[in-house]
């Protein structure tokens, strides 16, 4: 029996699972506290939402003040802008190793240049803590992230507690066999809400800046709060820029930037995106090339061709000698120590060889695309050079308990495993879950 994956996930790319058994269903982000993202340097410090000591001004000198960071129901870009605002610095002093789930639960490591630790300290915002760990030389980045260990509630299943195992048994022994999950970008990479980043990226890419923008600010979705949508929807009647900075929503920061910019010079759509955060606009060109990636990806497994091996023509990548291997995953990979890889195509990242380059050829002939195009000459700090990234991800120290729910709404599953950096959690999950809406699943 082939199981179709939901519309949200096929329109980002996700458009096949790697497990053929039924999953358990259940919702996931019940409360932020189900979604627990706790993230691991390479050094192996591990960042914890357990404050169990006092917040103590530490001693000592370096460039970097590195710092806890445990928020909640916080985006990590604007955690961080408020952080600056309120120690009266540009953001870009602000160092952080990786972008954390908004709706959730997440501890990370952050630095903060040329600070004072008393001076963190006296930052007040509501669901957020700053603790102030010791001083460095060198900042917090992303080449010093390891992974993130998660720990998931899934709630409210409604299968008897024989099915919910059984079902959870055969789908852990598939994944088992194959080495690990494919390594999709998972729904939240593209906004699960409003999943268009990837649009807009598009747009970028191919240097049409209003049709970009007029994405960014106008296209509705049934998902989001209904005084949005009716302001993206009004604004997308009128192209009426002024009258829609009064009926956005101060919450979409991002949009009222834009279109204050815009409320004044109307026609000037590059200069409303130059407007926001340098590093939002890369991210939209990168959630393109994730689509990208997905598609690759989703057509290799439809057509049959391996994960865990590589064929003429593909590229592979080494694998870390101090990076951990689950004996499954160790077993599917070549003795040279190298993976299977996919490309994230940039201007600097060609096509695939072989068969695989056969996909993503066709695959970018019909989007119209072609790896230079990722050079931005008008926004060049959004350029995308690309790269490889391994088709499986390992999923390492997977324990998963089943729970009793005093309440009627049935079992409650508890998840919690290790991901190296750059892998969705949400992905192993859609695979026990097998969700039939994303958006009441929680995704």
């Amino acid at each position: 029996m082939v199981i179709r994956v939901p519309k949200l996930e096929a329109d980002v790319g996700m458009e096949v699972y790697a497990s053929g058994g039924r999953g358990i269903d259940g919702r996931i982000r019940s409360f932020p506290e189900d979604f627990i993202v706790e993230e691991i340097l390479i050094d192996g410090s591990k960042a914890s939402v357990q404050l169990k000591e006092e917040i103590t001004p530490p001693s000592g000198h370096g460039r970097y003040l590195i710092c806890l960071l445990v928020k909640k129901r916080w985006d990590t870009l604007l955690a961080v802008r408020e952080i600056a605002n309120s120690i009266g610095m540009d953001s870009e002093r602000i160092g952080v190793a990786g972008i954390k789930d908004t709706e959730a639960l997440t501890a990370q490591h952050i630095s903060i240049g040329g600070v004072s630790p008393e001076r963190v300290l006296k930052v007040n915002l509501k669901d957020l803590i700053i603790k102030p760990l010791g001083f460095s030389d060198e900042k917090i980045s992303s080449s010093l992230l390891f992974g993130n260990h998660f720990t998931i509630m899934v709630r409210s299943i409604k299968y008897g507690s024989s099915t919910v195992q059984r079902r959870i048994e055969k789908i852990k022994s598939e994944l088992t066999d194959l080495g690990g999950i494919p390594n999709f970008f998972g729904p939240q990479r593209f906004g699960t809400i409003r999943p268009i980043t990837h649009h807009i990226g598009r747009y970028i890419v191919k240097g049409n800046f209003e049709n970009a923008a007029l994405v960014f600010l106008s296209q509705p979705s049934p998902y989001e709060h209904p005084e949005a949508r009716m302001a993206r929807k009004h604004l997308m009647e009128t192209r009426d820029f002024k009258m829609a900075l009064k009926l956005f929503p101060r919450k979409l920061m991002y949009e009222r930037l834009m279109l204050i910019h815009l409320s004044k010079y109307p026609r000037d759509f590059l200069g409303a995106f130059h407007r926001l955060p340098p590093n939002l606009c890369k991210l939209l060109v990168q959630a393109y090339q994730s689509f990208l990636f997905n598609r690759f990806l989703s057509e290799r497994i439809k057509r049959g061709l391996p994960l865990a091996e590589a064929q003429t023509g593909d590229y592979t990548m080494n694998i870390d000698k101090n990076e951990p291997l689950t004996e499954s995953f160790n077993k599917k990979i070549s003795k040279g120590k190298t993976i299977l890889a996919i490309p994230l195509i940039g201007f600097k990242q060609p096509s695939s060889g072989g068969v695989q380059g056969e996909i993503e050829r066709e695959i970018l002939e019909k989007e119209g695309m072609k790896p230079e195009d990722f050079r931005i000459q008008r926004i060049p700090e959004a350029s995308a050079p690309g790269g490889l990234r391994t088709a499986l991800a390992q999923v390492l120290d997977l324990e998963i308990e089943k729970k009793e729910e005093t309440s009627p709404n049935g079992l409650s599953v508890k998840f919690s495993f290790r991901l190296h950096k750059g892998s969705y959690a949400t992905v192993l999950l859609r695979e026990f879950m097998k969700p039939k809406n994303l958006i009441k699943a929680g995704f």
